[in-house]
């Protein structure tokens, strides 16, 4: 490709279905949990939610989410108001740059997803998975901050 120039697909490109990835960021150490999955509903955010509180007894939970309508459902907020060690909180509006999950799906789709080509939805998802595993073996935290103060320009 030139610079300059668009990308084009070929007329033989042919699109095998999507995936929905779920995914939480442990910003202590930097490990991702992701799942792919075929929907994404309340039910499977929920799904979701109680494999992480699974995943980390005895712990403190607090998810941060984005205003998507699945992760304010009412059984996703019943499901967690009954659970001591679990809070969830929502990023205000159009500030998901506030939650640091989005660095990872920001590296994700630079390394992974743009360009991509794939025969089939099962090997997207392998590699997908294949991916995040490889992540996580050098995982680290991000080194993020913010001062609540308007950046200067």
């Amino acid at each position: 490709m030139k610079p300059g120039t668009p990308k084009r697909l070929t007329a033989t490109s042919k699109r095998h279905g999507t995936t929905c990835l779920l995914a939480a960021l442990s910003v202590h150490d930097g490990e991702v949990t992701a799942r792919c999955r075929e929907r994404n509903d309340h039910l499977t955010f929920l799904a979701f939610l109680k494999a992480l509180y699974r995943k980390y007894p005895r712990r403190q939970l607090y998810v941060i989410c984005d205003n998507l309508s699945v992760h304010k459902a009412k059984d996703v907020r019943e499901w967690a108001r009954r659970r001591r060690r679990l809070t969830i909180l929502h990023t205000p509006t159009y500030a998901s740059w506030l939650n640091q999950v989005e660095i990872f799906f920001n590296i994700f789709t630079r390394e992974v997803m743009r360009g991509g080509v794939w025969r089939s939805k099962q090997e997207l998802i392998e590699q997908t998975m294949y991916y995040i595993k490889c992540y996580n073996e050098s995982a680290t935290p991000f080194a993020w901050n913010y001062t609540g103060k308007p950046l200067t320009v």
